[in-house]
Formats: C-alpha cells, sequence, structure tokens
C-alpha cells in the first residue's frame, strides 16, 4: 500500500524532511481485538515533523507510518473517525493518563497511508454532516483544543481566553471552539494576514505577539512556549490559568515569572491529546452546531512532500489533509 514514512532521522532540525518517504508499505494486519481502517483523509500534525526528527519516536521502531490522524471506512464499512491515543488493554479511566499511552506513529504504524490497523475501542461514528476531509482534522488539533478550553482550562460562557500564535492547527481549532463554546477570544500573531484570518475565524481582537492587551484574561491557551511564555504569565489575571499542550518554539524559558506565577496565585496546567468520549463529544457539537475545521489545503497522498515542506516553514493557515 502507498504510504508516507519515516525511513531515517533528519541530520539536522532545520531540515527535517531528509528521511521522509513517500512508497509502499506492506498491507497493515489487525491483531485480536483491533480493526482495519480503509483511510479516505489524513491529516498532518507538528508531530510528525518532531517524529522526523527522533523526537518520540525511536530508531529501532523505523521505519514508521506516520499520521495521527485519520478519517474513514471500517471494517463494516461504517464511516469512522480515528483515536489516536492506544492506551494499554488493562487500563480503564481517562487514557492520557496511561503512563503506557502511545499516539499512533510511535509504537503503532500511522495514518498516513492506505490503511491503518487500530484498537476496535478507538473508532468513533462519523457523522454524514461532515466530510472525510473535516473530519480528519478533529483526532489530534481539534481534540487538543476542546480539552484545553472544556476540560483541563473548564471555561465557561463568559471568560475571556488569549490564544497565543494564530495560524497552526491547534490555535485555529482554539479560536473557533471558544468562540462557539461564548467566549471572548482573544488571539496573537507575528504575521498580519494571520491575524486576520483570526479574526475571521471568530476571534474578537488579535495582536502582534507581545503586545500589551487592553484586558487581563482569564486563560491562556499556550502551545508555542519559549517566544510567548512571559506575555501569557503577564497577561493573565489574578488567580488566572495558562493551559499549556505544546511548546513549538522551544521547552526552555529564560524567565519563568515563578515569582509573578504565586504571587498572583496562577494556575499552570498542562494538556495532552484528549480521550476518546472527549473526542466523540467534539464530534457531536460539530455535527449539531456547523462547525467545521479551517483546512489551509487538501494534497492526494502521493503528494505529501509538498504538504510537510509547507507546515515546515510556517506557511499554513488551519489543517495540511492528504486524501486517496
Amino acid at each position: 500500500m502507498l504510504a508516507v514514512y519515516a525511513d531515517s532521522f533528519a541530520s539536522s532540525p532545520d531540515d527535517p524532511l531528509t528521511g521522509l518517504v513517500v512508497g509502499e508499505r506492506p498491507d497493515p494486519v489487525a491483531p485480536d481485538g483491533w480493526t482495519t481502517v480503509t483511510v479516505k483523509a489524513a491529516a498532518l500534525n507538528h508531530h510528525d515533523l518532531w517524529s522526523l526528527r527522533g523526537v518520540g519516536l525511536k530508531a529501532e521502531a523505523l521505519p514508521m507510518i506516520l499520521g495521527c490522524d485519520a478519517a474513514g471506512y471500517d471494517e463494516d464499512g461504517n464511516e469512522v473517525v480515528v483515536h489516536a491515543v492506544v492506551s494499554d488493554p488493562d487500563w480503564t479511566g481517562d487514557e492520557t493518563l496511561d503512563p503506557r499511552r502511545s499516539l499512533l506513529s510511535e509504537r503503532y504504524q500511522g495514518t498516513l497511508a492506505e490503511q491503518v490497523v487500530v484498537p476496535r475501542r478507538n473508532v468513533v461514528p462519523k457523522p454524514a454532516s461532515m466530510s472525510f476531509e473535516e473530519a480528519a482534522c478533529l483526532p489530534t488539533a481539534w481534540l487538543t483544543a476542546y480539552r484545553m478550553l472544556f476540560t483541563q482550562g473548564g471555561l465557561t460562557p463568559g471568560e475571556t481566553v488569549l490564544v497565543q500564535g494564530a495560524g497552526g492547527g491547534v490555535a485555529t481549532a482554539l479560536i473557533a471552539l471558544a468562540r462557539a463554546g461564548g467566549l471572548r477570544v482573544l488571539a496573537t500573531s507575528r504575521d498580519e494576514a494571520k491575524r486576520a484570518k483570526a479574526l475571521e475565524l471568530g476571534a474578537h481582537e488579535v495582536f502582534e505577539s507581545g503586545a500589551r492587551l487592553p484586558v487581563k484574561v482569564d486563560a491562556v491557551m499556550e502551545t508555542v512556549g519559549r517566544a510567548t511564555w512571559t506575555h501569557s504569565v503577564r497577561a493573565l489575571r489574578p488567580g488566572g490559568r495558562i493551559v499549556i499542550s505544546g511548546t513549538t518554539s522551544g521547552p526552555n524559558v529564560d524567565d519563568a515569572e515563578l515569582t509573578r506565577i504565586f504571587f498572583t496565585q496562577l494556575s499552570v496546567i498542562g494538556s495532552t491529546m484528549g480521550t476518546r468520549g472527549e473526542l466523540a463529544a467534539l464530534v457531536n457539537l460539530l455535527d449539531s452546531t456547523g462547525l467545521r475545521p479551517v483546512i489551509d489545503r487538501v494534497l492526494p497522498l502521493e503528494q505529501a512532500r509538498d504538504g510537510f515542506a509547507a507546515m515546515a516553514a510556517g506557511d499554513v493557515f488551519g489543517k495540511v489533509v492528504f486524501t486517496r
């Protein structure tokens, strides 16, 4: 079958595509308790670029088919969305807390292929109202955003949220979901065009990265890390919270603002992916409201390298989706 996979790790972090291959891989075989999904659409994530750099992926696992997100048909012909978090079979409760969990494309082959095998419990029905391309955007970026806002962040209608770094898949999902959830949404970006698109997506106000805000916010959704951390801390009202799910600009900060954090009693909350139940709730939310993911471009799987290159260059607003 055709697949997009990591054959080796990048020799330089600045050139992550050196180990990327678009070619043939063996058809997968589903073990007991798993099912084979015929992939109609699969979405790209920053996780895939990090995998090509060797982050979260071990050399002995290569070659590894990349991709966490997919929508397609299960073995019975049902339209489904794939949940990317694979937990231990004996684990009960929130699978994101399972210390032995992994994402597809870490220990198990990923979704950027004609077929993928997943545990039977890892498929969620896809509503007919949603295209395969739209549904494929949900399992990583949109699920991460949903959990950040409403589970970990505990945000409620009327509160004010700041989304740092408008443009990426999680950030665009955060803006859209926050607006749909009745929040006042502020967003930042270094890029004027991305700020304009954030307004179109639902942000009430947009600002240059690091700009002084007109109000203190109840919560900051942080996916950027080092480049925005100080601004995120200083943007919060006393008692506010930062929910962090990524560090695309780097995990280390020169000044963690610990004094401000304890003196103003801020909360720093980690958030990783989401549960199957949260994915089902997200799918139902989009089905009932008509809200849809922002898709930057749709490419055939054969042209996956072009999509990877665009993401690596930061030349995207919303999701990159591959189809078969």
